[in-house]
């Protein structure tokens, strides 16, 4: 049975119960329907739209982003770097990558999956952080106190759920429009999957990961 989390838990992944050679992050969510009455629903046009975006960070041991890449004119860029998200599907590595870009969140299970070659990390990397935005959420409007049933959760590769983190319900979610969901984070010669739960203060993606970008000491 997996394991739930709540938010500051983690679990450690043991190699002699998980078959850990690829690991999927599944992340899910509804859009809460708003109540209406009767002529509300009568007249209202289709449902809005939330585009949510998954976003893995691979940190040294430091904390921060080791590698960037570099853009058509040489200049540094996050596309190719230690970033992976929709314009920057997989990392250089070939260890982590993301399999597209769910714009509506509709269906059952999983809407984004990060898979991850836990064994392939290259050493340098001590975390793995889990983000996930709602585009253009601030202009919108668009914020995860309007998001139900989303989670986030770890399956090994033989498709076993090794834990699951559920997000909804926390209220100091509402009016933010990105959250650190979760991470992986190095135990020795072992990961740890840790729930986290941080809103975050913008959805623009320089801006989140503006922390990452510099080495604190």
């Amino acid at each position: 049975m997996a394991v739930s989390l709540k938010k500051g838990q983690g679990v450690s992944l043991r190699k002699e119960e998980n078959d850990l050679s690829t690991v999927t992050i599944g992340l899910g969510w509804d859009v809460a329907e708003e109540k209406k009455g009767f002529l509300g629903k009568l007249f209202s046009g289709p449902a809005e739209e939330f585009d949510l975006d998954a976003i893995a960070v691979l940190l040294g041991p430091k904390g921060n982003i080791q590698h960037l890449g570099k853009d058509e004119n040489g200049q540094p860029s996050i596309a190719g770097s230690d970033v992976i998200f929709f314009n920057s599907l997989k990392h250089p590595s070939g260890a982590i990558w993301l399999t597209g870009d769910n714009r509506t969140g509709d269906g059952d299970g999983d809407d984004e999956q990060i898979i991850v070659k836990l064994d392939q990390i290259p050493a340098i990397y001590e975390r793995i952080v889990f983000i996930v935005a709602i585009y253009q959420g601030q202009e919108r409007k668009q914020h995860f106190g309007r998001i139900s049933n989303a989670f986030i959760r770890a399956v090994d590769a033989k498709n076993k759920e090794i834990c699951r983190y559920d997000v909804s319900g926390d209220n100091s979610f509402n009016n933010r429009s990105a959250l650190t969901f979760a991470e992986f984070a190095r135990e020795g010669n072992n990961w740890a999957f840790k729930a986290i739960g941080t809103p975050l203060d913008s959805d623009n993606l320089m801006q989140i990961i503006r922390p990452y970008l510099f080495d604190p000491t």
